[in-house]
């Protein structure tokens, strides 16, 4: 009674896992990755094991795409900063707004 609903879980977690291995942008990959865990967790209420599918909604679900997504964020900041670093000694002439040129005052 209980198979063709496992058979549609397991087609459904086999679905989001190969989406999370085909995206290509980490963001996107962090949200399908949270996808996967829910439908994870309802494979796993489903084969009756109620506690291991609440312990995956909340890590697999919640805090590990969470963390995916701030990392990404941290990553792509540092990124940007060291892109701004590298462009303002590339061209010495050129002054952010706000900056003063050091040097002898006039």
């Amino acid at each position: 009674m209980d198979d063709p609903l496992i058979v549609v879980a397991l087609l459904l977690v086999a679905a989001c896992a190969t989406a999370a291995v085909a995206v290509r942008d980490p963001e996107r990959q962090a949200l399908v990755l949270a996808v996967l865990g829910t439908t994870l967790a309802v494979l796993f209420t489903v084969l009756q094991a109620p506690d291991v599918g609440l312990s995956q909604l909340a890590v697999g679900s919640a805090l590990t795409p969470l963390l995916l997504l701030l990392s990404v964020r941290k990553v792509r900041r540092r990124e940007r900063k060291q892109g701004e670093r590298k462009e303002s000694e590339r061209k010495p002439g050129k002054r952010k707004q706000g900056e003063r040129k050091e040097g002898k005052v006039r």
